[in-house]
């Protein structure tokens, strides 16, 4: 399970070192993909092929199902850990996210997301107030 939030660099050659804590969850290699809210979704290599199984499942005549599969997939890449526990980020996706030289890599149970680490605190800002409000109505039975 992906826990925690990291603030590591991009380097110029759009490298990004993974926390030490996830790269063994990585070994046997990443999708890195568009995620929602403007960040990117790295997934483990089998997790991410679970979710494309459920995706494929969707009806072709759902057109909400086709643009969300489009979207997704056309901007995966496949990347495997270096020695030093880095990725290389795809310069569409770093484009996609806006990513800047300091990042915030956060863990999210099954997939990692990588944030612009500005975005990341705004967004972090603004959802910690919903946070706090959240009724158990929203997640029964956690409350």
């Amino acid at each position: 399970m992906f826990l925690g939030t990291y603030e590591p660099k991009l380097d110029t050659k759009g490298r990004v070192i993974l926390p030490a804590k996830f790269r063994s969850q990585l070994e046997d290699g990443v999708v890195i993909t568009r995620g929602q809210d403007r960040c990117l979704y790295a997934f483990p290599k089998a997790e991410f092929e679970n979710m494309f199984n459920q995706l494929r499942q969707a009806p072709l005549t759902s057109k909400q199902a086709r643009d969300y599969i489009r979207v997704m997939l056309s901007g995966a890449t496949d990347e495997t850990l270096d020695k030093q526990g880095r990725i290389t980020i795809a310069p569409q996706l770093r484009t996609y996210a806006d990513l800047s030289r300091d990042l915030a890599v956060i863990g999210t149970g099954t997939r990692v997301e990588i944030w612009d680490a500005e975005h990341w605190n705004n967004y972090l800002a603004v959802q910690e107030e919903t946070f706090s409000n959240t009724a158990d109505e929203i997640i029964p039975g956690m409350f």
